[in-house]
């Protein structure tokens, strides 16, 4: 018995750019796991290697992806009259915000703009912010060179960058723009209080989630669909010699 295929192009048509499309957002996904891959030894290496000083040199903007998750080291002066606080900052604790604060490097006027740490949230008053200690000389900290701070669905208007502001979202280019001080183009997320005056905040910063094995997943489903596709075109166009 001879099994006949019956081709049609309408279907045929509509298997490649299902085909096509599958293949494509597979290899994106599995381009995005390897980025995740790789950004997950970066992690790994920064934790294990010994603390970078980060003197007063600008870090060129395109080297600041190579310096993430470094442990850093720096000694200048927080820059008090510039707080940022970014709302909707959950952690083990409950709900609150980040404290930005710009912290300018010492020998210079290069500014590094610090994510000291956690502060709860008045569920009462959301304005009403809880006290906390600001070092008034200069000292050294430690922390974690991040790009950003993290990003947050912004709901409305976002409110202009100024000293006090209370945002979902901000940059360490957005503010530079908006203080005109000059700023290294990555953040530091502080992970222990720079002497005793430095009060009052949580440095218990969420690790960063691994997104691979997510990225691998949503591969193996696009590649599987266009799989599909074309097993379903073929075994239709058999079926259709067969019932001719």
């Amino acid at each position: 018995m001879v099994m006949a295929f019956r081709f049609k192009w309408v279907p045929f048509a509509a298997t490649v750019l299902v085909v096509a499309l599958g293949v494509s957002l597979g290899q994106w996904q599995g381009r995005r796991a390897a980025e995740a891959s790789a950004a997950d030894a970066r992690l790994q290496a920064g934790q294990a290697g010994a603390p970078l000083m980060l003197g007063a040199a600008a870090v060129p903007e395109a080297e600041a992806a190579g310096m993430e998750y470094r442990r850093v080291r720096v000694t200048g002066r927080f820059v008090a009259g510039w707080p940022l606080y970014l709302d909707n900052r959950p952690s083990a604790k409950g709900v609150g915000f980040y404290l930005l604060m710009p912290f300018r490097i010492a020998g210079s006027d290069q500014h590094v703009l610090v994510a000291r740490g956690w502060l709860p949230r008045n569920m009462a008053v959301r304005e009403q912010l809880p006290p906390y200690g600001t070092p008034a000389g200069e000292v050294t900290l430690e922390g974690v060179a991040r790009l950003h701070p993290g990003h947050v669905m912004q709901l409305g208007t976002a409110p202009a960058l100024k000293p006090g502001a209370i945002v979902q979202n901000a940059t360490a280019a957005g503010v530079a723009e908006a203080s005109g001080l000059r700023m290294q183009p990555f953040i530091i997320e502080q992970t222990a209080p720079a002497g005793a005056e430095d009060s009052g905040l949580s440095h218990d910063w969420p690790a960063p989630a691994s997104r691979v094995d997510k990225h691998r997943g949503y591969a193996f489903q696009w590649y599987a669909l266009a799989a599909m596709a074309a097993l379903f075109f073929v075994v239709t166009g058999y079926r259709r010699g067969k019932q001719n």
